[in-house]
């Protein structure tokens, strides 16, 4: 017995060096600016001077006197709402045909992810190119077809869908998530549907989704957070434009903390996004209860 206790206190005193370091680095480097950007929140705080208090005036401003921040958080919820189940389908589908006993997948497989290594802000200029309404790459291939010029990111109608296409070439690391959790789902099950003389819509109905409904989970979640923090793409692209047809909220944020220098109020938009994030993923992780199989209960 006292064996096994000195085993159980060594695995647990190895356990606890081992979170050691992420555990410190919390509270050394992120806790604190943490808490000072929640103190800013209620400040007026422009850099140059010193902040002071002000209360809740600048969530008082946010909520009921700034139309921009209306309007960057509507934007930001359809592109989520529309880019998060666009993607999802999209790198679903990717992983289905690139699970199949094909010649030469594991050089489309790398193909497919390739573009989600190059850097953002390179990206982001591969994409001006081929959104530009004059000689673009993309109204070079609708003029092929007989479709007229689009305006792509230049035109406040057509920016948000622009760049939610754009969203679509980064679905790579989304991709390989599910093509694992593909190769995780047992074959004895699949093999059971084709004895009950099912077919392959009913294995992907039966089998396939029920058994990767936590996959599904996972990357819905880290979709959520990543959509809802978009800012690279639209900041080297549009900067917000045109007329603000894509200011996105963390944009806006940027905006207001590094163009306006306005840190408190920066502080207070950083926050509210914080607590959209966590109630929508709360919400989330709640209701998955009810669609999430886990093979194991």
């Amino acid at each position: 017995m006292s064996r096994l206790n000195r085993l159980h206190r060594s695995e647990t005193l190895w356990g606890i060096l081992c979170v050691a370091p992420a555990v410190l680095g919390f509270f050394l480097w992120q806790l604190g600016p943490i808490l000072g950007s929640l103190f800013i929140a209620f400040t007026d705080w422009t850099v140059a001077s010193s902040p002071h208090w002000i209360g809740a005036q600048n969530f008082q401003r946010m909520f009921f006197r700034d139309e921009l921040f209306l309007k960057s958080l509507s934007i930001t919820a359809i592109y989520a709402l529309v880019s998060v189940p666009l993607s999802m389908l999209f790198a679903f589908g990717l992983a289905l045909l690139l699970n199949q006993k094909l010649q030469g997948r594991s050089i489309f497989r790398t193909i497919f992810y390739l573009p989600s290594t190059v850097p953002a802000i390179a990206s982001s200029v591969l994409w001006l190119w081929l959104f530009n309404p004059e000689f673009g790459l993309l109204n070079a291939i609708l003029s092929k077809f007989g479709i007229p010029k689009q305006q792509w990111i230049f035109d406040e109608g057509t920016v948000l869908p622009s760049l939610i296409l754009m969203n679509l070439w980064g679905v790579g690391p989304m991709m390989i998530i599910f093509l694992a959790g593909l190769q995780g789902i047992p074959k004895h099950l699949y093999e059971a549907v084709e004895v009950d003389g099912g077919r392959a819509i009913h294995k992907l109905w039966h089998i396939t989704i029920p058994m990767l409904t936590p996959t599904i989970l996972f990357n819905l979640i880290l979709s959520i957070i990543d959509t809802l923090q978009a800012f690279t793409q639209p900041y080297v692209m549009t900067q917000g434009g045109p007329n603000n047809g894509s200011l996105l909220y963390v944009l806006y944020l940027y905006r207001k903390a590094f163009q306006e220098y306005e840190m408190g109020y920066a502080a207070a938009l950083a926050w509210i996004l914080f607590l959209i994030i966590a109630v929508i993923s709360f919400l989330v992780l709640r209701t998955s209860r009810r669609w999430v199989y886990y093979e194991g209960g």
